[in-house]
């Protein structure tokens, strides 16, 4: 799973991807900061079994805390996007080809409205954060139609010889993860199935991508910097003007703060939360900073990125936990739980014992549900925070 972080330049991605991985990357106001992707772990909060079992899990990636479990997803922070990008403009075609690998978008606005199209500082307030959405929209659309043109003479020729149109397109968009079904299904609902491609407009094709933009790139909007002065009311008209959308307000400068204060041993902070409490002897300025993300913090109940990443991953990807059991739920170095994995929400028993490893898929004979003692077959639907023995024959 690949979480893409996008916008145009100067709104905060790359400081967003700081906050979530905690990796340094380079920032500046300046536009293009980001030219080559940076590629990190940040992670999605799951109500872990342990407490279940009356016991301490002991993670092999990620961390647990008084029973919240942050499970690693991959986040890639993708060079800036501007008007045009389609077209070559900006670092367009690149941004394009990096985004091809993303699973879903998280879209970093500017709240303030303090940059422009281009990502140019203009004074707080005055530029519309609304033309973002629309832009990136139709920069996305112009893409996906861009896959089809390319090959659209190829396209026709195939079309010709009584072949399906679905057929026909589908392999254009295997790179985006969509197979036939959803390329016949919006086919079907363009009412594009059964005309000859060689009669389609320039406006169906469009329409083609915007269709599949939808439903192959889904996305949400992070309203960053909503904690200066115009941020609140951009936030609330960025809702008002796309409901289609989940819009959430963050600050990521807030929540680089706050994790910089708990890992100098100043506050304790589980990320997500909406309070923070102060452990350590702080200065006046320490304080006042403090005081600030304290005043953020309570009026958007957090800094927001990881409600962003949670979003991502179980509002719209629709992926469940699911946690290895057996034995006293031990390994064999003796590490309780060490294991959480994300995946999709249609994944069986035997989705999972291939998951876990090619042999144990081979070798399968039964799941059991720990949490019951039952034992399932392979077609058995998990469910999220299952925790699933798997009995098989070894090779």
């Amino acid at each position: 799973m690949l979480i893409g972080v996008v916008g145009k330049p100067s709104t905060g991605k790359s400081t967003f991807f700081m906050a979530a991985t905690s990796v340094p990357v380079e920032r500046s106001s300046r536009p293009f900061t980001t030219i080559k992707p940076n590629r990190a772990v940040a992670y999605v909060e799951v109500e872990c079994v342990d407490k279940d079992f009356g016991k301490q899990c002991n993670p092999r990636t990620g961390f647990c805390v008084k029973g919240r479990r942050f499970v690693p997803v991959e986040l890639l922070d993708v060079a800036g996007l501007v008007p045009g990008a389609h077209e070559g403009k900006g670092l367009g075609n690149k941004f394009l080809d990096d985004l091809r690998q993303a699973d879903i978008l998280v879209h970093i606005v500017d709240a303030s409205g303090s940059t422009n199209e281009v990502g140019e500082r203009v004074p707080t307030g005055s530029y519309d954060p609304c033309n973002d959405v629309r832009f990136l929209e139709q920069e996305l659309d112009f893409w996906i139609k861009g896959i089809l043109d390319a090959n659209w003479a190829k396209l026709v020729r195939e079309g010709r010889l009584n072949k399906e149109n679905e057929d026909v397109i589908t392999p254009q968009f295997s790179g985006l993860g969509m197979g036939r079904d959803i390329i016949a299904k919006v086919l079907k609902e363009l009412r594009l199935e059964e005309k000859p491609l060689g009669d389609w407009t320039e406006e169906e094709k469009l329409a083609l991508g915007k269709t599949l933009r939808k439903i192959g790139k889904p996305m949400i909007i992070a309203a960053n910097k909503c904690d200066l002065s115009t941020g609140w009311d951009n936030y609330q008209k960025l809702k008002k003007t796309f409901p289609e959308y989940v819009v959430i307000p963050c600050s990521a400068e807030a929540e680089i703060t706050l994790k910089g204060a708990a890992k100098a041993n100043l506050i304790e902070y589980v990320p997500g939360d909406k309070e923070f409490k102060v452990t350590g002897h702080l200065n006046d300025g320490q304080s006042s900073a403090l005081g600030i993300m304290k005043a953020v913090c309570d009026k958007y109940n957090g800094t927001g990125i990881q409600k962003c990443l949670n979003a991502a991953v179980f509002d719209f990807l629709h992926y469940i936990a699911i946690f290895p059991g057996g034995g006293n739920l031990q390994d064999s170095d003796g590490n309780i739980l060490p294991d959480c994995f994300l995946l999709p929400r249609t994944t069986t028993a035997l989705d999972f014992a291939f998951k876990l490893h090619s042999d144990i898929g081979k070798g399968f004979i039964k799941a059991i549900d720990y949490k019951t003692k039952q034992a399932v077959g392979k077609e058995h639907p998990l469910h999220h925070r299952d925790v699933i023995e798997i009995v098989f024959k070894k090779p």
